[in-house]
């Protein structure tokens, strides 16, 4: 009897290990990225049709964008198994480490697709139709390092996918040009910050035969592109505000979001890139928690 239950505990322990796996393969607190520019598209998208966003609404753009990145991660972590097996900073990945079996990853691929179906059924009928771009974005962007170094900016246009996509799921106009000046600033800021990482990752892409803009073009090419994307990112949500009229709160959060990317960008330098993780993980997860709550302070005081 306690030999039974002993193996049951055993076996809900590797049960858990392997959630926490998967958890940690597909990185969930990196949602916050992409999901505060998600519910900026869907708080502006309602206001141009003269609403408020349900919390239904919400909580399906929320299934959505969470279960779409989460198959998007698996593609891309079965997709760079090879590769990452050959670096040190990755090599102890689930993946390229055998810890997870392909059926166990597939099968949590197939959840998270499920998932998202579900979710876009749940929103505006024009979603039903638009779904597959964005998986498609999603499944070529790991293909992408194979060939160019503009990789980044593919990248950049999944992300920048989130404003747009939650817009049109309340119904707000496709043809209206906010969102996509929202996902045009997105897009920069995520391949200004994606060339910030790929400096890590120099020597072995070299090795490899990976592209990237540090590989192909070099760290201080790429730092100063990073400069001038991020530069372009502070034009376009200014822009966008003056496109949906926000109010003053707004503008408040996107000179702390300047600010911020300024001082993103200020500590790390060819000479000296200790600071990647500062800059990519913890700064970038401010700025798009800060422009979102400047723009739930900009609704609320409309």
């Amino acid at each position: 009897m306690l030999s039974g239950t002993s193996s049951g505990l055993a076996s809900g322990g590797v049960a858990v290990s392997k959630v926490r796996m998967l958890l940690e393969l597909v990185k969930f607190e990196h949602s916050i990225f992409a999901l505060p520019y998600a519910y900026i598209g869907a708080l502006y998208g309602a206001a141009a049709i003269d609403r408020w966003p349900g919390w239904a609404e919400l909580f399906w753009i929320t299934v959505a964008m969470v279960g779409a990145r989460a198959f998007a991660f698996v593609v891309n972590r079965a997709a760079d198994k090879e590769i990452d097996a050959r670096n040190p900073r990755t090599a102890g990945r689930a993946v390229p480490a055998g810890l997870i079996k392909a059926g166990e990853l597939w099968a949590f691929a197939a959840v998270m697709l499920v998932a998202f179906l579900v979710a876009v059924w749940q929103l505006h009928p024009i979603t039903r139709w638009l779904w597959p771009i964005v998986l498609g974005a999603f499944v070529i962007y790991p293909y992408t390092k194979r060939f160019t170094w503009l990789c980044h900016y593919w990248l950049g246009l999944c992300l920048g996918l989130a404003p747009v996509g939650a817009w049109v799921a309340l119904g707000a106009p496709i043809g209206n040009p906010a969102p996509w000046v929202f996902g045009g600033a997105v897009m920069f800021w995520t391949a200004g910050f994606d060339i910030i990482y790929a400096t890590q990752d120099i020597e072995c892409d070299l090795r490899d035969g990976v592209h990237s803009v540090p590989a192909d073009l070099g760290i201080e090419t790429g730092l100063m592109m990073t400069r001038a994307l991020h530069v372009a990112t502070v034009a376009l949500l200014f822009a966008g505000g003056v496109l949906v009229d926000a109010g003053w709160p707004y503008y408040a959060a996107l000179v702390v979001a300047a600010i911020l990317l300024a001082y993103e960008n200020s500590i790390i330098s060819p000479d000296d890139l200790s600071r990647v993780n500062a800059a990519f993980f913890t700064l970038n997860g401010v700025i798009a928690i800060v422009l979102f709550a400047g723009v739930v302070a900009d609704r609320l005081l409309a």
